[in-house]
């Protein structure tokens, strides 16, 4: 048996995320995705090199999309002899990514690998009717005029109506808002709260830009320097005065655009490698890749949670497996789909109830320092191309590692997790 290899984070790179149909409006997936990794490539001098593996994906993606990471890729100056494939899990997918290529490189089965991920609000996939599809195959399969006539003969002008991609879901016909509207009305948390954390977001964000922090994590592009989200004049009071965005006729709703992310293009990468290759290409790793979960929670039935509760059961598992808890960390980097979501995580892991309900915890699992979350912005503030978030997550988690150990002479931990569309989550833990 192989010894298991430490899995080494270098860096990542992407462009700035912007408001969808605003900078990158006529971008596809493919065009950001190539950016971004070519960013990196250059960023670490991997041009006309094979590497072990890319692996990255989308969640909004034309037929054209097929093999997107690929021909990516393929534009990136890297060696073509360099495989490549997508994977998708929604929000998830590029820490899922991140995921599959520590795996292979702790196995000793590649070397160095780059997961990333891309999506575009902008440039929304259109599918035809499903009317529309059985006059195409009748056309296709016609072989005389007669037939082909006959064919058109059956077009109605409500055909032609273009069906739009949504991510609502499938099982319950609800918005991820309107599943997290029922979420933060069961978790009692107020509007007030969600405010303030999405305020937060802003702040952090700009303040880390202020500092220099994004200089070697975001290259600017397509006439952005930094993210196109960050609000300078948000304050709770603007804030206050958003509307509901998702329940908006019962005077109960708390989820506007504000506490919520924003359809938003983009597109990050991150470079993980081993040890061994670390120190022979004279790279200091940021931080290392230790473990990872992937949870799923049921949302559907009479006995569900809500949708975006998978977090609570990932990083349980997580701990439990690592020997860890939640105070053993400097820093929590925890995904705003909704600034509610990330309260509603982080009031079930304080609830004796809810962890021994559906955690099998004897107590409960904890709170953590507010101060150390999101410490260089969180979803909500810099955006949230859906496929690009986990990338962004892990590579910026990894440069606070060694911004910590700098300052302090002593190596960190960092705490990820992601919520996912259909009740997934991915948790992940950073040390360095």
């Amino acid at each position: 048996m192989k010894t298991i290899q430490r899995v080494a984070i270098l860096g990542g790179d992407r462009i700035p995320f912007a408001r969808y149909n605003t900078a990158y409006k006529d971008l596809s997936n493919k065009q950001m995705l190539t950016q971004a990794f070519t960013q990196l490539v250059r960023r670490f001098d991997l041009q006309g090199q094979r590497i072990g593996e890319v692996v990255g994906g989308a969640v909004l993606k034309h037929a054209r999309d097929f093999n997107l990471t690929r021909e990516s890729m393929l534009g990136s100056g890297l060696s073509p002899q360099t495989p490549a494939y997508d994977l998708q899990q929604a929000c998830a997918t590029s820490i899922q990514a991140s995921v599959a290529v520590a795996n292979k490189i702790a196995l000793g089965q590649i070397d160095v690998g780059i997961a990333g991920g891309v999506d575009s609000a902008s440039d929304l996939p259109l599918a035809v009717s499903d009317d529309q599809r059985d006059l195409f195959r009748e056309l296709s399969a016609a072989r005389t005029t007669t037939a082909r006539l006959k064919a058109w003969s059956k077009l109605r002008p409500s055909m032609l109506r273009p069906q739009v991609a949504d991510v609502d879901e499938p099982r319950t016909g609800l918005s991820m808002g309107q599943h997290t509207e029922r979420m933060v009305r069961e978790w009692n948390i107020s509007r007030e709260e969600q405010d303030a954390l999405a305020l937060a977001s802003h702040r952090n964000g700009l303040a880390a830009y202020a500092r220099g922090f994004y200089k070697d994590l975001v290259t600017p592009f397509g006439g952005l320097e930094r993210d196109g989200i960050l609000r300078p004049d948000t304050s709770m009071e603007r804030l206050a005065r958003l509307a509901p965005a998702y329940d908006k006729t019962s005077g109960k709703g708390t989820l506007t655009a504000g506490n919520s992310t924003p359809l938003t293009d983009g597109a990050a990468s991150v470079l993980l490698v081993s040890e061994a290759w670390a120190a022979a290409s004279h790279h200091q790793p940021l931080a290392w890749f230790v473990d990872a979960e992937t949870a799923a929670v049921d949302f559907f039935t009479q006995q569900s949670e809500g949708l975006l509760m998978a977090p609570a059961h990932a990083v349980a598992r997580l701990l439990a497996r690592n020997n860890l808890t939640l105070g053993d960390f400097d820093y929590y980097e925890i995904h705003e789909a909704f600034t509610g979501q990330v309260l509603c995580t982080l009031k079930a892991w304080e609830s004796a109830e809810y962890c021994r309900e559906h955690l099998g915890l004897a107590a409960p699992l904890g709170s953590i320092d507010r101060s150390r979350l999101n410490v260089n912005g969180g979803s909500v503030g810099l955006g949230h191309p859906f496929a690009a978030t986990g990338a962004r997550i892990v590579a910026a988690a990894a440069k606070q590692l060694a911004e910590h150990r700098a300052a302090t002479g002593r190596s960190g931990r960092t705490l990820i997790s992601v919520c996912a569309a259909g009740g997934l989550s991915v948790a992940a833990i950073l040390e360095g």
